[in-house]
């Protein structure tokens, strides 16, 4: 399934909007790599567990948006957006865009 950014996919046509899909994911941390992860920010570096965190969060998304726009008999997904917020001992990543047909 092609899944893009943009508001058209070049060289396709889009025949049919079939709807909007969307899809999230609630995660908490895991307060040993919480602490971890402070003590790394003390230094600087990247955090990598919570960057697994965050892609295993999008594959998970992406998993899911393909299905709705499979069960809607869309092909392709236009206009995906992302967007990550964290709360207090969590983190919530939420993906949507458009299921259309394309030929």
């Amino acid at each position: 399934m092609i899944m893009v950014t943009t508001e058209t996919i070049p060289n396709k046509n889009v025949i049919e909007v079939k709807g909007l899909v969307t899809s999230s994911i609630v995660q908490s941390r895991n307060i040993g790599k919480d602490i971890l992860s402070g003590l790394k920010s003390i230094v600087g570096g990247e955090l990598k567990s919570y960057t697994e965190m965050l892609e295993d969060s999008k594959v998970t998304v992406k998993k899911r948006l393909i299905q709705q726009a499979e069960q809607a008999g869309g092909n392709a997904i236009i206009a995906v957006r992302f967007e990550l917020s964290a709360g207090q001992g969590t983190s919530e990543l939420i993906g949507y865009g458009t299921a259309v047909v394309i030929e």
